[in-house]
């Protein structure tokens, strides 16, 4: 079970297709850091299905689940964007988006059918997705003179922090990002370089 730093999320971008009377049903999961990249990935799926009838999505964020949106694009209310939205929950997933593209086949399903197809084309592009425990992480900035990068990377590699970047501004800084249950040891570890300055961000 997923902890007060853990959470349920996919690992990689899946798909599924479902049909019903003629209608086509195609099934998004997607990954998700943050809105402006789900923004990026629904002016994606729209570009690249530009005659669908109908482009329906879900997203989750955050680790306890509290930030959601959901969007029927044009269908009944709460027809598509909800029975999306319910499956997401359903797997306890976190930052992870759904996109649900329709193609009208010529039979109305009505709303029942509608939140069945919806909701099943979603479900079998979770279940076709690795779903995997990910750790909350945090990020900083260590800021150190010259002959110091020795005792930088030092500590990078006691918290198994990852590096991101390594700029110059001029004295040298590492970008690093790290599971967050490991900032109280860096913080700690940062007390006995007194010449790295730690930028949390």
């Amino acid at each position: 079970m997923a902890g007060a730093t853990e959470y349920l999320s996919i690992e990689e971008a899946s798909s599924a297709e479902f049909k019903d009377r003629g209608s086509r049903f195609l099934a998004f999961a997607i990954p998700a850091d943050d809105e402006e990249h789900i923004k990026v990935e629904l002016n994606a799926l729209k570009e690249k299905y530009p005659d669908a009838t109908h482009h329906c999505y879900a997203w989750v964020l955050g680790a306890d689940r509290s930030r959601y949106r959901s969007n029927d694009d044009g269908e009944p209310n709460h027809s598509a964007g909800t029975p999306i939205l319910r499956q997401i929950h359903s797997f306890d997933l976190t930052q992870v988006l759904v996109v649900v593209v329709r193609y009208y086949g010529g039979t109305n399903l009505g709303v029942p059918g509608l939140i069945h197809a919806y909701g099943h084309a979603t479900r079998l592009a979770l279940e076709a997705s690795s779903i995997q425990v990910k750790r909350l992480r945090s990020k900083a900035v260590l800021r150190f003179p010259f002959g110091e990068d020795g005792n930088a990377y030092r500590m990078v590699n006691q918290v198994q922090a990852e590096v991101k970047e390594l700029v110059y501004t001029p004295d040298p800084e590492l970008h690093i990002q790290f599971d967050l249950e490991k900032k109280e040891e860096l913080e700690i570890l940062a007390k006995n370089f007194p010449n790295i300055e730690m930028l949390c961000e």
